[in-house]
């Protein structure tokens, strides 16, 4: 209506804001102020809906995973092999380069998730539980279809995120020797040692 009240943008134009910030300018350039320029809002009216900058960066990570977890669900329900789908969720998994926005963003949450409450906590346990279990239904196929070899699901679905978290982290920080491809590289040589089927 002509003269009345500006409408504040829906949450999620917001937390889409700020994942283009951070893909544009850096974390460290997100802060409160700046987002509120971006999509008209006062600092204030920020802190208001999302009590700080924490919650802020929490909120925006579940919105980017929310959208990861839409992508990889259409990825392992395709029809195609258990290993295609594996080096699919693989893909999806390690950064695109140095300064990824998703990673960055993750990493700087588990960096202030040392003294996060129980309620964060939680919310990322939530998100890495969805990744989890995804990886161990998919391996659990996979040997059912005898195209991975026995192995205890669960385990080993800890053991390759454990190894994707750490490559990525150096890909992600932009680790000197250290690339997408050369750390896609070395999962699949884990993979074929450990997890393949001989053809």
């Amino acid at each position: 209506m002509a003269g009345g009240r500006r409408q504040a943008p829906p949450r999620e134009e917001v937390l889409a804001a700020a994942m283009e910030m951070i893909a544009e300018r850096g974390l460290e350039k997100l802060t409160m102020a700046a987002l509120g320029r971006e999509v008209g809002m006062s600092s204030g009216h920020l802190l208001y809906y999302f009590r700080s900058k924490d919650e802020l960066l929490l909120r925006t990570l579940e919105w980017s995973e929310g959208r990861l977890g839409a992508e990889r669900s259409r990825l392992l329900t395709r029809a195609a092999t258990a290993r295609e789908r594996l080096d699919a969720y693989i893909d999806l998994y390690v950064p695109d380069g140095h300064r990824d926005p998703h990673w960055t963003l993750w990493l700087e949450v588990w960096n202030r998730s040392l003294n996060a409450d129980a309620d964060a906590r939680d919310r990322q346990a939530a998100i890495e539980g969805a990744w989890h279990r995804d990886l161990v239904a998919l391996l659990a196929e996979g040997m059912s279809r005898g195209e991975f070899r026995p192995v205890d699901p669960d385990r080993f679905a800890s053991r390759l995120r454990a190894l994707l978290d750490g490559f990525s982290i150096h890909v992600a920080i932009g680790l000197r020797g250290t690339d997408r491809a050369r750390v896609i590289g070395h999962v699949r040589e884990f993979l074929s040692d450990n997890l393949l089927a001989d053809a």
